[in-house]
């Protein structure tokens, strides 16, 4: 292995042994604190339910979690591109398909790793685990098995049972594959197909597109050992209809004139001359992972009028099978389906191919870094971030069931059932994972003040090799270097300054000048901005002020107010920006909270309350999350008269005069602003009704430091932050002791800042243009 492999390889055996091992666990959904919550959660209070279930099973959905719990069941045999290592080998696999239930479709799941490779036995094992389960999704057995096993299930089981492997492939590839034949205006019973691969998800996606309207004798199907053709004898049943008479067929002749090209196989099978020499307006989906068939570029360089899609994130039209089975089992789930059925698969298909065509909202765009995104060669499937997956291919599915008679409940109505689905998730909660697929399409230079520290070191290696910043070290480069070098890392292409050295002498007297000039009538003299060139957050600072970095990143080894200080002072403050705040974003089970003002302004006024909510809203929106402010306070509208509950509700005021669309109210107590309920019955005339509160906006400093310190201990929130809003370039603060995940976070955070701020500015100047920097490579 490289060096580079053996440190992800460390990465990711330290990611699943911190802390808990594993990456799941459960938690209980009933108070459980009191002896009376212990007698109903067990005996004797436990018996009723078991009694009712016992009378009518159907109850089982009503006193317990099955109606929203699926088994992720293998027996290891075919694990990712591992093989067959064995069910426990294959655990972390079945955990991380546990995570992606629940991220993407708020499904709980259990992974059981069965130890048995006897296809029978393994049947009986699962299908004895239907009183447990509202669905079993099958994961990584092999073929043939898995055809037999699935099959098997399906006709004993009473419950939804999918094979994932074989019908998610099928599924997202035949959304994409209906819309690819529409823009190439070609008819689905008349085109060629030309498949590399007879394993489970190839033979699947056959099959579907069989049902979709494709002819068998219209497919040459490749497999290990070559054409499935007339005169071979190996050729299972499941696969006969396909068999062709021209037992010479390569892969090459098969192609010439072919319409659709299929790969499911391995990578670098298919060479350019092939894709040259297929039909007009060709289809071309390589979808063998990590390296497809042929690479994107390889196709689209020998001609221009071909739609290709492969199965990796860093090329258009990814064909991921999370925009299938989460939302494929929500549907299933709510009906309490007693199968996944044809029709359910094929309305999953035509909800995915219509919702590309749909017009693409700001929240996607802004997340894949396009000013738009349509319909078209390079956009024929959904982007997996796309948050209106869920409330459209859960829908269908379910609509399905109910048509074709598996649905044991009806959904009454679909439009409350959608606003359920967003609710359920609550769609704020992909703040992370939109932050960070946004900085990758356009990273930034972000220079960190206190580099000469391990985590600092780390977290720049990650952030440069994830592709989501390009980082610049201020500190001792032989410090700096050491570190790397007993961490294993490899940093040489991360540039290392020092404002200390001889190197920078030059720097400093130009960033010196500069401090002077914007500083000495306010008391800085010309010798002591020369001096304070010398400091890390001074020089960081004023590299973002040159243009010669993007934002700057400090705080980890000093306290608050020296490192805010040199950022105020050089970078001063937005237009009409009165107080800049300080802002922490806690990621709740909801959704993010943005708390301010919780690190800057000691006792703002009610004209100052107002900027911030201002502030941290508009942050809000560039965050893709709709705000619903909050004004904090020990009282609740107006039933109090001291000042201090009077300057939240006077702020209330001056915030809907300034911007009166947006959703704030208060002065409010916080128990009762997530309290719907109780606001309603009390307080009905209030704009937080029926709204989820993001942001709350504390009366003074100490209330909103202990709230945020609070929460965050007790509920073990992850935070982002302290955030700066209103500083006129980016610039943000570290708290003491962050932990690498936490400064990734905040690179991560001033990556977007500075997308928004730079919006004209190319990528990458500095590490093009300006190679003063080189110099670090004399001091090693």
């Amino acid at each position: 292995m490289t060096k580079k492999e053996l440190l992800f390889k460390k990465e990711a055996l330290d990611y699943h042994n911190k802390g808990v091992p594993g990456k799941i666990e459960v938690i209980p959904t009933k108070e459980t604190k009191t002896q009376k919550d212990l007698s109903l959660a067990y005996s004797p209070g436990v018996a009723y339910p078991c009694l009712e279930i016992k009378e009518r099973i159907d109850d089982a959905y009503k006193y317990t979690a099955k109606g929203n719990l699926v088994a992720v069941i293998s027996n290891g045999t075919a694990v990712l591109g591992l093989g067959n290592i064995g069910a426990a080998a294959g655990k972390p696999v079945m955990e991380g398909k546990g995570v992606l239930f629940k991220l993407f479709a708020d499904i709980d799941v259990f992974d059981l790793e069965v130890n048995e490779n006897d296809p029978d036995k393994f049947i009986d094992i699962v299908a004895s685990l239907e009183p447990t389960f509202g669905g079993i999704n099958l994961e990584d057995i092999k073929a043939p098995e898995c055809f037999y096993i699935e099959k098997k299930l399906q006709e004993r089981m009473n419950i939804p049972v999918m094979h994932d492997d074989q019908h998610g492939t099928a599924i997202i590839s035949g959304a994409a594959l209906l819309n690819a034949l529409e823009i190439q205006n070609k008819k689905i019973e008349k085109v060629k197909f030309v498949i590399n691969g007879a394993g489970a998800a190839a033979m699947a996606c056959v099959n579907l597109y069989v049902l979709l309207g494709a002819k068998p004798s219209n497919f040459t199907i490749f497999d290990i050992d070559g054409l499935l053709s007339k005169n071979r004898t190996d050729i299972p049943e499941n696969k006969k209809r396909f068999l062709v008479d021209n037992p010479n067929q390569t892969l090459a002749t098969a192609l010439k004139g072919a319409d659709v090209f299929i790969g499911l196989s391995v990578g670098n099978v298919v060479e350019k001359d092939m894709v040259k020499s297929m039909a007009s307006n060709p289809i071309v989906f390589a979808l063998a992972n990590p390296l497809p068939e042929i690479s994107y570029e390889d196709a689209m360089s020998v001609r221009k009028d071909v739609i290709v899609a492969t199965g990796r994130s860093d090329t258009p039209n990814q064909v991921n099978n999370v925009l299938g089975f989460p939302y494929i089992f929500r549907g299933a789930l709510d009906i309490r389906a007693s199968h996944i059925d044809e029709p359910m698969k094929l309305a999953a298909v035509r909800a995915l191919a219509a919702l590309a065509k749909l017009p693409v909202p700001e929240n996607v765009t802004m997340v894949y870094n396009q000013a738009t995104i349509n319909f078209g060669r390079d956009y024929i499937i959904p982007k997996p971030m796309d948050p209106r997956l869920l409330s459209t291919v859960a829908p269908a599915v379910a609509k399905a069931g109910m048509e074709s008679g598996v649905a044991r409940i009806q959904i009454a109505d679909f439009e409350k059932y959608k606003i359920s689905l967003n609710n359920r998730l609550g769609l704020d909660n992909q703040l992370l994972r939109f932050l960070t697929n946004k900085a990758k399409l356009n990273p930034k230079r972000i220079v960190f003040s206190d580099a000469d520290n391990p985590k600092v070191v780390k977290a720049a290696y990650s952030l440069l090799e994830e592709n989501i910043a390009y980082p610049i070290l201020l500190g001792n480069p032989l410090k700096i270097n050491q570190i790397a070098e007993d961490m294993g890392l490899e940093i040489d292409d991360i540039p290392i300054l020092d404002p200390r050295s001889h190197e920078t002498d030059a720097k400093r007297v130009e960033y010196g000048d500069k401090l002077f000039e914007k500083r000495h009538r306010k008391g800085i003299n010309k010798y002591e901005s020369y001096k304070l060139m010398r400091d890390s957050n001074y020089f960081g600072a004023m590299m973002v002020e040159n243009n010669e970095a993007d934002a700057v990143l400090s705080g980890l080894s000093k306290n608050y107010i020296e490192s805010i200080r040199p950022a105020i002072q050089i970078l001063g403050t937005e237009k009409e920006v009165t107080k800049i705040c300080g802002v922490y974003i806690l990621l709740s089970k909801k959704g993010p909270l943005f708390l301010a003002d919780t690190t800057m302004n000691f006792s703002p006024t009610a004209e100052e309350l107002a900027d911030i909510a201002i502030l941290v809203a508009k942050e809000a929106k560039l965050f893709n999350i709709t705000p619903v402010i909050a004004m904090l306070s020990f009282s609740n509208f107006g039933d109090s008269n001291n000042p201090e509950a009077k300057k939240m509700a006077k702020a209330v005021e001056i915030v809907k005069a300034k911007n009166p669309n947006l959703i704030i109210d208060g002065e409010v107590q916080a128990g009762v602003a997530f309290n719907n309920e109780l606001m309603k019955e009390n307080y009905p005339f209030s704009q937080l009704i029926d709204r989820n509160v993001n942001i709350l906006i504390f009366p003074n400093l100490s209330a909103g430091n202990i709230a945020y310190n609070l929460l965050l201990e007790l509920e073990k929130m992850e935070s982002i932050g302290p955030v700066l809003l209103g500083l006129n370039k980016p610039a943000h603060i570290l708290q003491l002791g962050s932990s690498i995940r936490s400064i990734i976070n905040m690179a991560t955070i001033a990556v977007v800042d500075a997308q928004i701020k730079n919006k004209n500015q190319p990528n990458n100047i500095l590490f093009e243009k300006k190679k003063w920097w080189k110099s670090k490579n004399a001091s090693k």
